[in-house]
């Protein structure tokens, strides 16, 4: 009998624990417009727009955001070539340094190889407040190839999200307060498994909209980079065929042999020059030294009758 009387506390306290999370979801619904979200850039200047919690409270159900408060999500792609790539790599990264807020989220680079075409490409946050000015400074990188952007209107999913948010944290903590109330070991148990599901379904709330503002707070960039392609190679030019082809190439071979003998013979006699020079004195003093003796002779025997 105990058991039973417990059993039927424990489903009344689940009952109102029901009947009190549905009072809370109607709540926040009719504040759905009551809630504050980050700042983001206008789709016209992009400059950051001030946000107004109170421009916002008494907004009805289903009521959408004033326009000044618009959240966007950017994101873009460019195509750029550039004359050094690793250089070009460095600045695309000086404007995603922690310090500004933004932070490179990939990055991959290849080198040219054997004259091949160096490559990078990178996955930039960069702050959306500073979003046009940083896109424009890595189009300046060299010259562009492709530039695409687009942005997303996130401002009702964001609204949704807070308000979900919300109505989930006034849940959790109705669970709380029917926990402190509860006497019996079944009620406690039931209540404890409740409270963990709300739990776990508000941290994902939680996430969604860490997730969405984040997406709203730093804007998206793919950058790729590449050098100019090298020139091709140049195809060599096909030997021609036929008679006159085979007389071409018949003169043009004698007239390299005829050059190559007469490059022979003047290395040979300038090898022998000194030689030559040598043999040539020789010559010319042996020569001298015969005529001059039978001159002498012939003079001896002249005397030689007039005696």
């Amino acid at each position: 009998m105990a058991y039973g009387r417990r059993r039927a506390a424990a489903g009344a306290v689940l009952a109102a624990a029901v009947l009190l999370s549905g009072c809370s979801s109607e709540d926040g619904a009719s504040s759905h417009g009551a809630a504050a979200v980050a700042q983001a850039p206008q789709a016209a200047g992009g400059q950051p727009a001030t946000v107004n919690p109170s421009a916002a409270a008494g907004a009805g159900k289903g009521a959408t955001a004033p326009v000044e408060t618009r959240q966007i999500s950017y994101t873009a792609q460019l195509s750029v070539r550039v004359a050094d790539v690793p250089k070009a790599v460095t600045s695309a990264e000086a404007l995603a340094v922690p310090g500004t807020g933004g932070y490179v989220a990939e990055e991959q680079v290849q080198s040219a190889e054997g004259g091949g075409q160096a490559s990078a490409r990178l996955v930039l946050k960069l702050p959306t407040a500073g979003f046009p000015q940083a896109l424009d400074q890595l189009a300046g990188l060299g010259q562009v190839l492709d530039r695409r952007s687009q942005a997303q209107d996130l401002t009702q999913q964001l609204v949704d999200l807070d308000s979900r948010v919300k109505s989930q944290q006034a849940s959790v903590e109705r669970i709380r307060e029917l926990m402190k109330n509860a006497t019996g070991l079944a009620d406690v148990v039931s209540l404890e498994a409740e409270l963990s599901r709300r739990e776990a379904d508000l941290e994902s709330l939680q996430r969604q909209r860490q997730d969405l503002g984040g997406q709203v707070a730093l804007s998206t960039v793919t950058l790729q980079l590449t050098t100019a392609a090298p020139a091709p190679a140049v195809p060599a030019k096909a030997k021609e065929k036929g008679f006159w082809a085979a007389v071409g190439g018949a003169f043009a071979g004698g007239g390299h042999v005829l050059l190559t003998v007469l490059r022979g013979i003047v290395v040979v006699l300038a090898a022998a020059a000194p030689f030559l020079l040598v043999a040539a004195g020789l010559a010319t003093l042996f020569w001298t030294v015969r005529r001059r003796l039978p001159a002498k002779r012939h003079t001896e025997r002249t005397d030689d009758a007039q005696g």
